[in-house]
C-alpha cells in the first residue's frame, strides 16, 4: 500500500510538472501551440486521476496511513495540475468556435501588416462570411461598430493612445487610412490574438464615448 501512495504522489507531481511546461515552452517557442495544448490536456488527465486516487485512499483509515501527510500532497498537487485544463475547456464550451471578433461584420477591417503572420496561422486570414457573422451576433450582440464626432486623424491617435493604454503590441498604425494593427499576448501560452470579444470590450470601454 505505501507504493501506491508513492505512486499516487508521483503521478500528481507528474501532472504538475506537464501543467508548468504546457505554458512557457510554448511562449519561448520550443514546440507548436497545439503540443502545449495537449500537455494541458494530460496534465488534466494525469492531475485528475492522481486527486481521485488520493481522495479514496485518505477516506479509508486502512489505505490512509499513520503519516496521510503524503496522499493530501498528492490530493492538492493533482488538483493545482487539474484545474487549468477545466477552466479552459469550461471557457471553450461557454463561448462559439470563431476565432475573430470584429465591430463591422458587413466589412471587418483588413489586416495589412499583419496580413502575412494571419495567413499563415492556423485560423487564416479571412473573416468566415455571413455564419460567423450570425454566430458573432448571436454570442456578443453589445459588440457593435462606434461612430466617433472626433475629425479621423483625432479618432485614430484616440484610439492608439487606448491600446498603448491597454499594453498591445502596436504593429502598424496610419492615420490617413484609419487603421491600427495590433496584438495582445496571452499570458500562459503567449498566444497572439488580432481581436476577441473581450479585448474589443475592453478597448471600448476604456475609449469612452
Amino acid at each position: 500500500m505505501q507504493a501506491l501512495r508513492h505512486l499516487v504522489l508521483a503521478a500528481a507531481l507528474v501532472a504538475l510538472a506537464l501543467f508548468l511546461a504546457s505554458g512557457p515552452a510554448t511562449r519561448l517557442g520550443v514546440w507548436e501551440w497545439w503540443t502545449g495544448l495537449t500537455l494541458l490536456r494530460w496534465a488534466f488527465y494525469v492531475g485528475a486521476s492522481a486527486a481521485a486516487v488520493a481522495l479514496v485512499l485518505l477516506a479509508i483509515p486502512r489505505t490512509r496511513g499513520a503519516r496521510p501527510s503524503r496522499l493530501a500532497l498528492a490530493l492538492l498537487v493533482g488538483l493545482v495540475a487539474a484545474t487549468p485544463g477545466v477552466a479552459l475547456q469550461a471557457k471553450a464550451k461557454s463561448v462559439p468556435p470563431i476565432h475573430d471578433i470584429t465591430t463591422d461584420m458587413r466589412e471587418p477591417p483588413a489586416f495589412v501588416t499583419l496580413a502575412a503572420q494571419r495567413r499563415a496561422a492556423p485560423n487564416g486570414l479571412d473573416y468566415g462570411g455571413p455564419e460567423i457573422a450570425a454566430a458573432q451576433q448571436t454570442a456578443y450582440p453589445d459588440i457593435q461598430s462606434r461612430v466617433s464626432n472626433d475629425a479621423p486623424a483625432k479618432a485614430v491617435e484616440r484610439a492608439l493612445e487606448t491600446v498603448r493604454r491597454m499594453g498591445w503590441e502596436v504593429v502598424a498604425a496610419d492615420a490617413p487610412a484609419g487603421r491600427i494593427e495590433a496584438t495582445d499576448t496571452t499570458a500562459w501560452f503567449g498566444f497572439n490574438i488580432g481581436a476577441n470579444a473581450a479585448r474589443i470590450r475592453a478597448f471600448l470601454e476604456k475609449q469612452g464615448p
